[in-house]
């Protein structure tokens, strides 16, 4: 491990006096800044070339950042000129801007652009808005304003967004590979899956601005995430004065029904900068599933036949998330925001089981009915401040957090025996149990970024995080008055992680063609858990270091090639390690691991990228102690025991498309392409087991402009046959539509919707549990719904402003 680090610290060092060797021939740069005539507001991503006075060709292009800043990196002595242009605005030419060996730094300062009158007509009649940009080391989902969002859910949307899958637990996956760290507006969420699905379908669609997919990150980014991140930037603060919306929306999935209803309300007036969002959602849906399964072992074969039919109902008060910034001055500025959920669940999980010794000839029949309610609390408060310290964009961030998560949670299991062909009583068994649990996480960051001349940087970070979590799961025999405790399957478990993390991150313009970024991170985690139960004690310290390399070749003004290596790490969850048995069935448990290992994975990638639109990414990912989960059957009592492993390693490579396609001028189109072959190896019964398959997904999403200024958006996905850990999943389709119409020039939205509309999103896998043991489903879990939302906006500011504020990274992990 160390020669290792070793060599990769001479490496990242050999990479820097290239670029410092590269950067002595380079001569100067021009800076500035573009705002609005008007409001005197930044003007981002707005175009400016550099042209040589008296040449219309031009050597250099760029677009302003969110504060309006642009620079030109590695110019030679002379005259230039700047041509401007951006959607909406007079064009604007700046002519005479000298560089010097003496001078070479010049800067232009604060260019003002004039509105143009046509600007709203350009903008309605004559485009549609994109969904997927690909940049330079993320691809951006565009979500506001798209007829999907409207009357959906985060979930929803995140779940139809290019190259991810989230299965049936909510367990999500990324160009076919686990491991994936979720954020909100670059904030980990500290999050089971199925707490993080509670929280994302509670949340309105038409909150979110984007879904950033990064596949490959920095070493800015915690180690954290072993596939990327999906980082979910949601709106706020984007207009001058006071403006806001609200929405009221319902929902049938043929079964239940649900809806949602809520608004919000955004001020900015003199130093101040603020939001309030509420959104109050009741969220119906279940699963339809079958459970086919073969016990082999030495003196018979039991064969288990299973048919489950399951509901939930989960509503609760209006959601909130209420935030203000307060600006000083131009270069420092202080902010809150604050988070607040809470929701019952109501759930059932009735299943009928035929057992018997011969297929189709049971002699013994379970009437297994499962009743569970559960109390979801999440607070969230953030303590974020800013400074700016030049205009090329050298800045200090630091953030404060804490987030206290609650679950409080008990069901009831009545199951009754009936052995047929056989005249005896049904037997009856009850059980009982109650399973709170809590997390307190508290966090403290400071990233801090230096802008030096022609276009190098240097970024500095550090951070703190503490976790504290409390479960105490018990489970009761429920057969007479009084409860009695089963210890077998009782835990109470405590759980308390420390994670400290540093790292350095250079960017450098090596010549005309490269450029460079080189990180490193390091984490120590500490960690310890203890069952209270049994007395045991589980503790793990260790010191790890993750770099990160990116090179980007320019090849032509519209091609660009970006090659990239990065190793991170997948820590287990909370949930994950806690001994305490989940009871489904008595035939049915799921079981966490205290002894579970980080995994870890190396990524090598090349992508290829053509007009910042068309990229194709290949990608090798080598995962060591892969960490997933293992049904164990135990033949002699019908039993499967579902737990989370590590099963030794996996290997990935996969190709993936971005292709967009304009049909005709009213008809855009985006495509994802991935093929991979994934490769898993394990040991079942001491013996190894090889999984793999080469897997396909296609996503295509249509946005179509209809007459009349009605949008309708088509998302359609097919994903070919899978391979995860010991598991096989059969291919599957889905298509879903939406369709929007505006009315009183544009403040209110209609929306109307209809998910899986073939009814053909099952989930059918298959276990490899070997000996000739089988363990297989098929389970849907009622994705085909239809729904309208009504939306009303009301504004009375001035153009919009977008607003960014550096936020923590960090979490996914507190539950099963």
């Amino acid at each position: 491990m160390k020669k290792n680090v070793l060599f990769l610290m001479g490496m990242l060092c050999l990479f820097l006096s290239v670029s410092g060797a590269a950067r002595a021939q380079e001569a100067g740069t021009i800076s500035g800044t573009l705002t609005d005539s008007l409001t005197g507001k930044p003007i981002e991503y707005a175009t400016v070339a550099l042209l040589r006075s008296g040449n219309s060709q031009a050597l250099q292009s760029a677009l302003t950042d969110t504060n309006g800043r642009f620079s030109f990196a590695g110019i030679a002595p002379g005259n230039y000129q700047l041509a401007i242009s951006f959607l909406g605005y007079q064009k604007r030419f700046i002519g005479s801007v000298a560089v010097s060996a003496a001078k070479p730094e010049a800067s232009v300062g604060n260019i003002k652009l004039t509105p143009s009158a046509t600007q709203l007509k350009e903008v309605k009649v004559e485009t549609l808005r994109p969904t997927i940009t690909q940049e330079a080391d993320r691809m951006v989902v565009s979500i506001e304003g798209t007829a999907l969002a409207a009357g959906r859910t985060a979930y929803d949307v995140l779940a139809t967004s290019p190259g991810v899958f989230i299965d049936q637990e909510g367990n999500i996956q990324l160009n076919g590979r686990a491991g994936v760290t979720i954020m909100l507006d670059g904030k980990l969420t500290y999050l089971s899956a199925r707490d993080l699905r509670s929280l994302l379908e509670g949340m309105s669609a038409e909150n979110i601005r984007n879904i950033e997919i990064i596949t490959n990150p920095s070493a800015k980014y915690d180690a954290e995430g072993s596939s990327g991140i999906l980082n979910i930037n949601l709106k706020k603060n984007t207009q001058q004065g006071m403006n806001g919306s609200v929405y009221a929306g319902a929902n049938y999935n043929f079964k239940q029904y649900g809806y949602s209803t809520g608004g919000t309300v955004n001020h900015k007036r003199g130093p101040w900068n603020s939001f309030l969002t509420a959104d109050w959602v009741r969220r119906a849906g279940g699963r339809d599933a079958t459970f086919n399964r073969v016990f082999r072992g030495e003196e018979r074969t039991t064969y288990f036949d299973q048919v489950a039919d399951g509901n939930f109902e989960v509503q609760g008060p209006p959601s909130v998330r209420l935030g203000t910034d307060y600006s000083f001055n131009d270069k420092h500025s202080i902010g809150f925001m604050g988070y607040y959920l809470t929701n019952d669940l109501e759930g059932d999980f009735l299943t009928e089981t035929f057992i018997g010794n011969a297929p189709n000839q049971p002699n013994l029949f379970v009437d297994a009915d499962n009743f569970n309610t559960n109390t979801f609390t999440n607070r969230n408060a953030n303590l974020h401040y800013l400074g700016k310290f030049d205009t090329l964009g050298t800045q200090l961030t630091a953030d404060l957090d804490f987030v206290r998560i609650t679950n409080e949670g008990e069901a009831n299991f009545y199951n009754y025996y009936d052995s047929l062909n056989v005249e005896q009583p049904i037997i009856q068994d009850f059980l009982y149990t109650s399973t709170p649990n809590e997390f307190n996480i508290y966090s403290a960051k400071a990233d801090f970024t230096k802008m030096f001349s022609r276009g190098r940087k240097l970024e500095l970070g550090a951070k703190a995080s503490r976790v504290e979590s409390d479960n105490d799961s018990r489970f009761y025999f429920n057969n007479s008055e009084v409860p009695v405790l089963d210890l077998s399957r009782t835990n109470h478990f405590i759980y308390d992680e420390d994670i400290y993390a540093a790292y350095a991150n250079w960017s450098s313009k090596l010549s005309e063609k490269f450029s460079l970024q080189a990180g490193l991170r390091a984490e120590r985690t500490k960690s310890r858990g203890e069952s209270l139960t049994t007395g045991q004690v589980t503790k793990r310290n260790y010191l790890d270091f993750f770099p990160s390399l990116f090179l980007k070749q320019t090849v032509s003004k519209d091609f660009d090639i970006n090659y990239s290596y990065s190793r991170r790490l997948q820590r287990p969850n909370y949930g994950m390690l806690n001994p305490f048995f989940a009871y489904r069935d008595p035939y049915t448990y799921w079981q966490g691991n205290p002894y579970l290992r980080p995994q870890y994975t190396h990524v090598i990638g090349v992508t290829h990228t053509y007009k910042k639109q068309y990229s194709l990414a290949l990608n090798y990912q080598r995962n060591e102690d892969v960490i997933a989960e293992i049904p164990a059957i135990i033949p002699e009592t019908s039993t499967t025991i579902y737990s989370i492993g590590n099963v030794d390693k996996s290997h990935s490579l996969s190709a993936t498309a971005i292709v967009p396609v304009r049909f005709m001028k009213n008809w855009d189109s985006n495509n994802t392409l991935l093929v991979s072959y994934n490769e898993y190896n394990t040991i079942v019964n001491a013996q190894p087991v090889l999984t793999d398959q080469v897997y396909y997904m296609l996503q295509s999403n249509h946005n179509i402009l209809l007459p009349l200024q009605f949008k309708l958006e088509v998302n359609g996905t097919y994903q070919g046959r899978g391979v995860y850990a010991l598991y096989e999943i059969d291919p599957r389709w889905w298509v879903n539509l939406g369709l929007k119409k505006s009315f009183l020039d544009d403040k209110l939205d209609l929306t109307l919707n209809a998910n899986d509309i073939f009814e053909t999103q099952h989930l059918i896998i298959a276990a490899n549990v070997g000996e000739g043991n089988v363990s297989d489903w098929d389970q849907y879990f009622r994705q085909r719904n239809v729904g309208f939302t009504l939306r009303y906006k009301f504004s009375k500011g001035e153009k919009p402003e977008e607003r960014k504020r550096s936020t923590l990274e960090e979490l996914n992990r507190t539950g099963n």
